[in-house]
C-alpha cells in the first residue's frame, strides 16, 4: 500500500467530502492598470488576459503560490500559478489562501477542470468567464495530510515530466537547426543564372475571404476558415471558439480545398500566420482579411516552402504600422519565387516535407512524443485527483 493509500484509509476512508470553491475561499478579482504604469524594469508581473506578464508593476497585490484564473479574452477559463508576488489585474481571478486547503492542491485540481471552466466561457463580444462559474465549481477537499502528499508526488512528477520535455525540445531543437540548415541551401539561389524570378500572384489564385455577418453565424453547419485559426504553421481548430455558417449556397468561390495555403492577413502575428489546408480541416469557408493560395502550374509544397523561408522578412517590410499590422494582397502577391522545373520543386519539396513532418506535425516525430508524456502527466494527475465521494 502507498503512504497516498494509508492517508486516504486514515483520514478520509468512507470518501472525500466535494465543496464549492465558493464555499472553501474567496474568489478575488484584480485592478486594472493602464499601459503607461508598466515598465520592464519593474520588480512584480502582471497578469491580465493570459499566462504571460502583460508588463511589470512597482508593487504586487497578491502573494507567492497563489492560484489564478484567467477570466477575458482568448485564454478565459486558463488556470495558472505564481511563485512569486505579483499585481493581479481585473482579467484575472486569484483564489484567497486558506488554512483549509494547500493552495497547490486548489492548482491540481483546477487544472482538471480547465476544459469545464472553458466550456462555461461567453463568447459573445470579449470572451468572458464570470465569477459565479469559478464560485459554483465542485471540488475534492480532503483532509490536508492527503492534499500534501498528493501535492508532493505531482510536483515530484512534474519535475521529471519537465526534465524529459526539456530533453526532448532540445533534441527537436537540433532536428530544427538540420531541417533550417537543409531548407537555406535548398532555396539559396545565389549565382544561378538560369532561376527566373516570378511573382506569386503570377504563378498562383489567389483569393481574400468574403466579409460574413457576424450576427448571423450559426452553432453548426460549415466551419469558417479564420485568421484566429492560424497559428505559426498550424492550423488549429476548436469546437468552442469556431464560427459556422449555415450552408455553401451563392459561396462556391470560398470553398477551401486540401491542400490550399492560407495566411491571415492582419494580427500581431502577420507575416508568421500561415498554413497548408489538410483533409481532416474540411469543409471550411474562406473569411475576410485570409488570403488563399492554389496553383496549377507551381507544386504547392514547393510554394509553401518558399512562403515559410521568405514571407515573414518581406512582411516586415511591407505591412502597416498601425495598431493592427496588415497585408495587403496585393504585397502578398507580388512575393518573388525562383521558377524552376516542376522536376526540381518536387525535390526539393520532398526533402523539405520530411523535415517539416517530423519537427512540425504533431501526429508524427518528436513533437508527438513530447505531446504524449504530457498527456501521461495529465491522465496521472486526474486518477490522483479522483476521490470517492462522501456519503
Amino acid at each position: 500500500m502507498s503512504k497516498l493509500e494509508e492517508l486516504i484509509q486514515q483520514y478520509c476512508p468512507d470518501g472525500v467530502e466535494y465543496k464549492k470553491l465558493g464555499e472553501i475561499t474567496t474568489i478575488l478579482r484584480g485592478k486594472r492598470l493602464t499601459k503607461s504604469q508598466l515598465s520592464d524594469d519593474k520588480p512584480y508581473a502582471v497578469y491580465h488576459g493570459g499566462l504571460d506578464p502583460l508588463g511589470y508593476y512597482e508593487s504586487a497585490n497578491r502573494t507567492a503560490n497563489t492560484t489564478m484564473i484567467i477570466n477575458v479574452g482568448a485564454s478565459a477559463g486558463t488556470v495558472g500559478y505564481s511563485k512569486e508576488d505579483f499585481w493581479s489585474s481585473d482579467g484575472c481571478y486569484c483564489i484567497e489562501h486558506s488554512a483549509s486547503f494547500d493552495d497547490r492542491y486548489i492548482y491540481y485540481v483546477l487544472q482538471t477542470q480547465e476544459q469545464q471552466l472553458k466550456s462555461k466561457v461567453r463568447i459573445a463580444g470579449i470572451p468572458t468567464l464570470d465569477r459565479l462559474v469559478v464560485e459554483d465549481l465542485k471540488i475534492p477537499v480532503p483532509p490536508l495530510p492527503v492534499q500534501e502528499e498528493i501535492v508532493r508526488i505531482l510536483d515530484t512528477f512534474a519535475e521529471l515530466q519537465a526534465e524529459l520535455q526539456a530533453e526532448l525540445q532540445a533534441e527537436l531543437q537540433k532536428r530544427l537547426q538540420q531541417y533550417n540548415y537543409y531548407r537555406d541551401n535548398l532555396l539559396s539561389f545565389e549565382g544561378r543564372t538560369d532561376v527566373e524570378w516570378k511573382k506569386l500572384g503570377d504563378v498562383a489564385d489567389l483569393l481574400s475571404g468574403f466579409p460574413f455577418d457576424s450576427t448571423q453565424f450559426t452553432s453548426a453547419g460549415i466551419r469558417l476558415m479564420r485568421g484566429v485559426n492560424i497559428k505559426r504553421g498550424q492550423l488549429c481548430f476548436n469546437e468552442n471558439d469556431d464560427r459556422y455558417w449555415k450552408s455553401t449556397a451563392g459561396l462556391e468561390k470560398y470553398i477551401v480545398e486540401e491542400n490550399d495555403i492560407v495566411i491571415s492577413m492582419d494580427g500581431s502575428l502577420v507575416g508568421k500566420s500561415f498554413g497548408m489546408v489538410k483533409k481532416e480541416h474540411l469543409p471550411l469557408l474562406l473569411v475576410q482579411r485570409v488570403a488563399r493560395i492554389r496553383s496549377s502550374v507551381f507544386n504547392i509544397n514547393f510554394i509553401y516552402h518558399c512562403i515559410k523561408n521568405w514571407f515573414p522578412n518581406y512582411v516586415d517590410k511591407k505591412k502597416t504600422k498601425g495598431a493592427i499590422p496588415h497585408i495587403s494582397m496585393k504585397d502578398i502577391a507580388n512575393l518573388p519565387l525562383p521558377s524552376l522545373s516542376l522536376e526540381e520543386q518536387e525535390k526539393i519539396a520532398t526533402i523539405l516535407d520530411r523535415f517539416d513532418t517530423l519537427t512540425n506535425d504533431l501526429s508524427q516525430g518528436l513533437p508527438a512524443e513530447i505531446e504524449a508524456r504530457r498527456k501521461q502527466y495529465e491522465y496521472y494527475r486526474d486518477q490522483l485527483l479522483t476521490f470517492k465521494q462522501k456519503a
